[in-house]
């Protein structure tokens, strides 16, 4: 796993290299300068910015990993390719250490992003009709999460014991017979023509030019404050978690010129969450 995830990581590092040669260009970087390489997923990081800008008054230079779907992160973080990562909320990462046993935790909070249920064929949720398909993430947090937007559209019930992620097995009421394809989060998208509707989370909807508040048919409503499981973060190893390098990222991270980076570029897409 250790060599596919080096491969991996070898190639979105490069790709992130070149997506952000313009921040990097004229940064100055001399061999005092300290780097952070930052696991990311999706094209839209605007917010990183300012972020990078600033941290290399300081002589830090940020590299951001891209990655192209939410398997390989953290265990590259795990690994030791890269220091931190800023692509997932709690539930996700709580997730992953249960099932994983990844010794990774939360240094700062970042923004929520909600999800959305999106179509090319309907334009409402009164034209979901009986038998049609709609495509869910596979992973137990973001298919739980699609399974409880779709009971608040009124599309389904969930057995209420199973909290914020309940399974297809969980599902007490289906009265449309819907048909649920499981696929990796970054391919919802993807489907979107072969599909009903979609379940797309927030980054994956920015890639394909989707804006939830403007394209989808049902957007997911969220509550900001502690204990929100679908608060995305900033993820450190456990024992780098006090590193105070790291901890100058999250200061860059939740300053006035990220937060006005979030209400101009996004516009409510993402949402502040310090």
């Amino acid at each position: 796993m250790k060599g596919i995830s080096m491969k991996i990581t070898v190639s979105v590092f490069l790709l992130g290299l070149i997506l952000l040669a313009p921040v990097f260009a004229g940064g100055g970087k001399d061999k005092d300068t300290q780097v952070i390489k930052i696991g990311v997923v999706g094209e839209n990081k605007e917010q990183w910015k300012p972020i990078i800008a600033n941290l290399a008054k300081e002589g830090i230079t940020v590299q951001l990993i891209i990655f192209g779907d939410y398997v390989m992160p953290n265990q590259a973080l795990a690994d030791g390719d890269i220091d931190l990562n800023a692509f997932q909320h709690y539930a996700f990462l709580n997730n992953q250490i249960a099932a994983k046993g990844y010794k990774i935790s939360s240094i700062g909070d970042t923004f929520i992003a909600p999800l959305g249920l999106y179509s090319r064929k309907i334009k409402s949720l009164s034209e979901i009709k009986n038998g049609d398909k709609i495509a869910i993430p596979s992973d137990p947090t973001n298919g739980g999460r699609s399974l409880k937007i779709l009971e608040t559209a009124g599309l389904i019930k969930v057995d209420p014991t199973k909290g914020f992620v309940p399974e297809l097995s969980d599902i007490t009421e289906n009265r449309l017979n819907i048909q649920f394809v499981q696929v990796e989060a970054s391919q919802t998208a993807g489907l979107l023509p072969d599909v009903t509707a979609a379940i797309i989370n927030g980054d994956h909807a920015l890639d394909h030019k989707l804006n939830p508040a403007r394209d989808s048919i049902f957007l997911e409503t969220q509550s900001q404050g502690s204990g929100n499981p679908y608060v995305n973060l900033i993820a450190a190893r456990n024992a780098d978690k006090d590193n105070p390098l790291y901890k100058k990222v999250v200061d860059a991270y939740h300053t006035n010129e990220v937060r006005e980076v979030f209400e101009t570029v996004y516009k409510g897409v993402y949402v502040p969450a310090w």
